[in-house]
Parts: C-alpha cells; structure tokens; sequence
C-alpha cells in the first residue's frame, strides 16, 4: 500500500504535491491545512485523514480533530501537528508511524520500532526550507517512508 503524507499546506495546494500524491491509496494531513478545499482536492486522488494545526483556527478546518489514529495496510498511523504536543507513548500504544508536521523541516526517523514522519511544509516556501511531502509504503515486511523534494 502506498500512503500520500502532506502537511503545512497554508492554505496552498501545488500542482506538484498533486503529481506527487498521483496513484496513491490514502493521504495523510498533518494539520495547517490552511482552506478546507485543500482536502477536497486531495479526496479527488484518494481518501483523505486530516488533524487541525495552529493556523486552523476558525472555518472547517477548525473542526477538525488535534490527532487521530489510523490503521493503514495492517499498520497504525498516529498524527499529531507538533510533535511536541505528542500525547501517547507510540510504542506502548502499538503505533507503527507517528506523523507530524509544523517545523516544516521533513524528518524520517526509528525510535523503538516506531517511525517517526515528518513530510516538511508542501505548502509556501519557508525558511529557505525546501517543499516536501513524503511517500510511506506499507508492507508485510513494515513501512519505509521517503521524503518527496517538490520545488
């Protein structure tokens, strides 16, 4: 299975991020989304599980909830906006993956049998970071993740 990770859109969604995401099974959002039309047009290459961000604060993306769980190919997925804000021990509570996003640096790391994502910011360049999303396929074998460079 191949899962689309995105994250710190702001309110832009790149032409780029949706080449990228082509061919997918499911898209994870990391908050920031930024406009709810962001995740409708990610419902158009694949379903689509989304938290709220710092910036998400009035409208429809306010609704959406601070973290959320999901089993993907037989793996849980944990998403979280920042990392900091993390509110489970992953490990303990058989998490697979914790996703997060908000320092929009992308990160790939394993603690404890747990990956820890961070697909960076898809969305305006900050920081002189560069535009990233990640790519995580799920196997029998367990999750390799891979950051995507966009621009």
């Amino acid at each position: 299975m191949l899962v689309g990770v995105i994250s710190d859109t702001h309110g832009l969604l790149r032409p780029e991020a949706l080449a990228a995401l082509a061919g997918v099974e499911h898209i994870l959002h990391a908050g920031d989304v930024g406009q709810i039309e962001i995740l409708e047009s990610l419902r158009a290459i694949a379903p689509v599980t989304a938290i709220r961000g710092n910036i998400d604060t009035s409208g429809a993306c306010a609704e959406l909830p601070a973290t959320e769980m999901v089993e993907l190919g037989g793996r849980l997925f944990y998403l979280v906006h920042a990392i900091d804000d993390l509110d489970i021990s992953p490990a303990a509570a058989g998490v697979d993956v914790v996703v997060f996003g908000h320092s929009h640096k992308a990160s790939v790391e394993r603690r404890n049998e747990v990956v820890y994502l961070n697909p960076g910011s898809a969305g305006p360049r900050r920081f002189q970071l560069p535009v990233t999303l990640a790519l995580v396929t799920v196997s029998e074998r367990g999750v390799e993740a891979r950051v995507e460079k966009l621009t």
